[in-house]
C-alpha cells in the first residue's frame, strides 16, 4: 500500500517514536510510507531516529498523488487530514489529548473531543485509552500496545557511567515548560528528598539546571539507554499519559521507578512489585518513597527484579508492529469513509472552537489581552519576547533554588 502518516513535528518525544517505529516496520515489509509533518524539518534534532534517514518525508501543505491509507496521529492532524487524496482513512490515538489542556480551555478541550467523534476508524496503545473512547463515544477501537526495542534498552549494555555503589542515583525525564509533564516540579521534589544525585534527561534544549547534578538534553535514541543504566529510579510524575513509556524503558535497562497513579501505569505497573506508585499529586508521598528507597536497598533490589521480570514479559517492537499493520489491514477492508464526509464534520468542529472561544475572549479581558500581546510581542520584537522569556525562566529556576 502507499501509506501517507500525518504528524504534528518530527522531533524527539515519545509519541513520534512510536509512529516513527511502526513506519519503519511497514516499509521493510514493502509498503511505500511518507511521513507528512505539520511542522518544517530544519528545527528537528538530526539522526535522533533512524527513521529520519530511512523515510520520505513532506509537508502536509505539500503531500501530493493519491494514497491508499491516510493515518491522523495527533489531534491537531485530524484536522489536516482531508489534505491528504486517499481511499481510506484512519485516527491513531495515542492519548486522551484534551487532557493536555487546563480546564479554563473549554473551547479547546472540546474541539480535541470533537476528533474522537469523527467518522474515522480509531487504533490506540493503551488500555485505558481502548476503554475511554469506547464506553463514552462508543467506537470500536482496535488495541495495539507499543513494543520495547529491545537491542538497545537492556540492562548489559554501555552506561554514561556505573551506577553508584552505595547510594541512589534518581532519574527525572521529561520536557521542561510543559505543564502536565510536571518535570520542574518533580525535580524539587527529588532536591527535598535528599537524594544522592540528581539526573535530568529532557528533549529540552538546556545543559544545566539548577540543583540537577547531571543534565542530558536532545540526544538519540539508543544515547537514552545508556543514561537509564546509569541510573537506579526514574522518578515520572506525569498527570497525563499515554502509553507511559520511559518507566517501562527504565525497566528493561535494570533499574525500577517512582510515578502518579496516572492513566495508563496499570498498563505493567504494580506497586510494590515493579514500582512505587503514589496518588497523583501526593508531593509528600513521593518524598517518603524516595525515602524509602533511599534508605533499603533490599527494596531497591526487589523492585529492580520484578521490574526485569515485566520487561522479559513485554513483546519487541516487531510483534507490535506486527499487530499495528494488521490492524490497518482491517481498517483498508471496511467500507471506505468519504473524505467529504469527514473533512464537513472537522470544520463545523472548528468553527464551533473559534466561535466559543470568542465568546470566552470576551469574558476575560486580562486573557484577551494577553493572548494579543504575546503573538505581536514576538512579531514586533523578537528580542525583547526572548528576554522576557529568558527572565521567566531565571525566575523559575530561582525558586527551585531557593526551595531547596
Amino acid at each position: 500500500m502507499r501509506i501517507c502518516v500525518v504528524v504534528g513535528s518530527a522531533d524527539i518525544s515519545g509519541g513520534t517514536f512510536v509512529l516513527f517505529q511502526h513506519a519503519l516496520h511497514l516499509q521493510e515489509q514493502g509498503h511505500d510510507v511518507t511521513v507528512a509533518t505539520m511542522y518544517p524539518l530544519d528545527v528537528v534534532a538530526p539522526d535522533w531516529h533512524p527513521a529520519l534517514r530511512a523515510l520520505r518525508f513532506c509537508l502536509v501543505d505539500e503531500v501530493s498523488g493519491r494514497f491508499d491509507l491516510a493515518v491522523a496521529t495527533w489531534w491537531k492532524s485530524v484536522y489536516e487530514l482531508h489534505k491528504v487524496d486517499a481511499d481510506r482513512y484512519c485516527y491513531f490515538v495515542q492519548s486522551i489529548e484534551s487532557r493536555f489542556y487546563p480546564e479554563r480551555e473549554q473551547p479547546l478541550r472540546r474541539l480535541v473531543e470533537d476528533t474522537y467523534d469523527l467518522p474515522l476508524p480509531v487504533i490506540t496503545e493503551a488500555t485505558w485509552i481502548q476503554q475511554h473512547l469506547e464506553e463514552r463515544q462508543g467506537r470500536r477501537v482496535r488495541l495495539v500496545r507499543n513494543g520495547v526495542l529491545k537491542e538497545v534498552y537492556r540492562p548489559d549494555g554501555p552506561a554514561d557511567v556505573p551506577r553508584l555503589e552505595r547510594g541512589l542515583r534518581v532519574l527525572v525525564e521529561g520536557p521542561l515548560g510543559v505543564d502536565f509533564k510536571n518535570v520542574p516540579r518533580t525535580l524539587r521534589l527529588c532536591a527535598d528528598a535528599g537524594v544522592d544525585e540528581l539526573w535530568l534527561l529532557t528533549i529540552t534544549d538546556v545543559d544545566s539546571y539548577p540543583g540537577v547534578d547531571r543534565v542530558i538534553s536532545r540526544v538519540p535514541v539508543a544515547r537514552t539507554a545508556e543514561v537509564y543504566r546509569s541510573c537506579d529510579v526514574l522518578v515520572k510524575l506525569s498527570y497525563v499519559e499515554g502509553m507511559f513509556g520511559p518507566p517501562l524503558e527504565m525497566f528493561h535497562c535494570g533499574g525500577t521507578a517512582i510515578v502518579y497513579a496516572v492513566s495508563g501505569h496499570d498498563e505493567y505497573i504494580v506497586d510494590g512489585e515493579n514500582a512505587l506508585v503514589v496518588p497523583p499529586g501526593d508531593e509528600a508521598g513521593v518524598v517518603a518513597a524516595l525515602h524509602r528507597l533511599r534508605d533499603d536497598p533490599a527494596l531497591v533490589r526487589r523492585l529492580k527484579e520484578g521490574a526485569a521480570r515485566t520487561a522479559a514479559a513485554w513483546p519487541d517492537w516487531p510483534t507490535s508492529s506486527t499487530g499495528f499493520a494488521a490492524a490497518l489491514d482491517e481498517v483498508v477492508a471496511e467500507p471506505p469513509v468519504r473524505r467529504e464526509d469527514f473533512a464537513r464534520a472537522a470544520a463545523l468542529a472548528w468553527d464551533r472552537y473559534v466561535a466559543a472561544e470568542q465568546a470566552r475572549l470576551r469574558r476575560s479581558p486580562a486573557r484577551r489581552a494577553a493572548a494579543t500581546l504575546k503573538p505581536w510581542l514576538r512579531r514586533r520584537s523578537p528580542r525583547t519576547f526572548r528576554a522576557l522569556a529568558a527572565a521567566h525562566y531565571r525566575w523559575t529556576a530561582g525558586r527551585f533554588s531557593r526551595a531547596r
